[in-house]
């Protein structure tokens, strides 16, 4: 989903917003405004209604960005890093690097969220009865009534054990460290996931087309969108499995072509680069130690009138922002190094000295020769 608009930041978190919201405050709006407020609070004037409706829409959207905050403000505090929080038409997403630690913090990532929603949902349903008891009636307790059903029936829902929601991650924190295997728990939470969406379509698509229930046309579209979801993450885990039989020294690029760190970029682009058609190369000092990176698109930025007098290693990565690893490591583990460091390349190092280089083709090389059988990997240097 792509991020149409950003609010701003809460606690550094940066926080964006799909146009696809305005679409659910809408709906939301609407409903409430023609259906649920006048039943529950007769006899008032249409613009109550109207204005009650759409506060309590965006209200909602808030106890949405409450329950996805939650869970990215303790994945940082969990040593993950937060890219940021977009809010959309089907609730919101945080975006996190890296995975959990351990079957505890995953844990603790995915049950903080129902956990804030609960409690929300109980804070407006405490509101509302303290209200009513005072005497006060009317729209107000109408609207601070269905925010705290709506934020428990969120918690309640999100705590189902399939994935992509969140009791999705805790059943996969509990099948994790009951087998001691966490890819194998994400395919297990995956399937889960699928067999709860197809379960939602099926049963939505009968209402509809059966009993003519159309308001469970929502839920068809929740149920194929967890299939989906379900899908490419029960994918992506059996693409770490692979990756974790395989050694970082059957993909990389051994030996790879290095560049001296003394050389200017015009030398570089004129009389080297010809000769050599890679995309990244590793840059060397004067006694030979491998400092830093550098890439095609790096020199190319480097203005025409100032190539002559620009030496490589001052346009080059430096060596402490690019991904490294060892011969003998899972490529699974390196996999988070490669795709967090600038310029997308690990160099590989045996016993402190350069041994090879991946790039992002080389795993893509190595899954596809994965899938045909058994046999040497290629490594595919770009």
């Amino acid at each position: 989903m792509g991020q149409s608009f950003s609010l701003g930041r809460i606690a550094g978190i940066r926080i964006g917003v799909n146009w696809s919201v305005l679409l659910i405050v809408a709906l939301l709006a609407y409903g409430l405004a023609v259906g649920e407020f006048p039943a529950a609070a007769p006899r008032h004037p249409v613009a109550e209604y109207v204005v009650a409706a759409v506060l309590t829409a965006v209200a909602f959207v808030g106890s949405l960005l409450a329950h996805e905050l939650a869970h990215s403000l303790v994945a940082r505090r969990n040593g993950l890093k937060v890219e940021g929080i977009t809010l959309w038409l089907l609730g919101g997403v945080s975006r996190l690097q890296g995975e959990a630690a351990d079957p505890g913090a995953e844990i603790r990532i995915a049950g903080v969220g129902p956990l804030v929603s609960l409690i929300l949902g109980g804070v407006f349903w405490l509101v509302a009865w303290l209200l009513h008891i005072a005497g006060v009636h009317g729209v107000v307790v109408a609207a601070l009534a269905w925010l705290g059903g709506i934020n428990i029936i969120l918690a309640v829902f999100n705590v189902i054990p399939a994935a992509p929601l969140d009791g999705g991650r805790l059943l996969r924190a509990v099948l994790w460290r009951i087998t001691g295997d966490k890819f194998k728990a994400a395919v297990w939470s995956a399937r889960a996931g699928q067999v709860f969406g197809w379960a939602l379509v099926v049963v939505s698509a009968y209402l509809v087309l059966v009993r003519r229930q159309y308001n469970w046309l929502w839920f068809a579209l929740v149920g194929w969108f967890l299939i989906s979801a379900a899908t490419a993450e029960g994918q992506q885990a059996m693409v770490q499995s692979r990756l974790r039989t395989i050694p970082v020294r059957e993909i990389m690029t051994p030996h790879p072509v290095t560049v001296p760190g003394s050389a200017t970029v015009a030398w570089f682009l004129d009389d080297y680069l010809p000769w050599h058609r890679h995309a990244a190369f590793p840059v060397e000092a004067e006694d030979g130690q491998t400092v830093g990176l550098v890439t095609v698109h790096r020199v190319n930025q480097v203005p025409a009138a100032e190539r002559g007098q620009t030496m490589l290693r001052n346009v080059a990565c430096p060596l402490s922002d690019v991904a490294s690893a060892t011969p003998d490591e899972p490529v699974a583990d390196m996999l988070p190094r490669l795709n967090e460091a600038s310029e997308n390349r690990a160099l590989v190092f045996a016993d402190g000295h350069l041994a090879g280089i991946v790039a992002p083709s080389d795993i893509s090389h190595a899954l596809e020769r994965f899938s045909r059988g058994p046999g040497p990997f290629a490594p595919a240097r770009t």
